[in-house]
């Protein structure tokens, strides 16, 4: 009879771990956020994927420039990929 091997208690955990992190990693890569901020004062809309607020203000950084932004009276909205997207050009290069 042909010697069949079996595979390890150890090499089975490690296959097994590998493909939870691959199913997580593209999980956490299909939900990620995106918010449309909109300074009330002048108007002015900034795009980014995380918002935090410090002292009564927003804080953020503007994916357009990079820039970290604090803006006192803004308008925070979730926008859908699609729409973060035409708002946000694709670095070139």
């Amino acid at each position: 009879m042909a010697n069949l091997r079996h595979p390890s208690a150890s090499s089975t955990r490690t296959r097994l771990g590998i493909g939870l992190a691959l199913v997580c990693a593209a999980l956490l890569a299909g939900c990620a956020n995106y918010y449309r901020v909109r300074d009330t004062e002048t108007g002015r809309a900034y795009y980014t994927t995380d918002v935090d607020r410090k002292d009564g203000a927003v804080v953020f950084t503007d994916s357009k420039t990079g820039s970290t932004i604090s803006l006192q009276n803004s308008e925070v909205t979730e926008i859908d990929s699609d729409s973060y997207k035409r708002a946000v050009p694709a670095p070139l290069g």
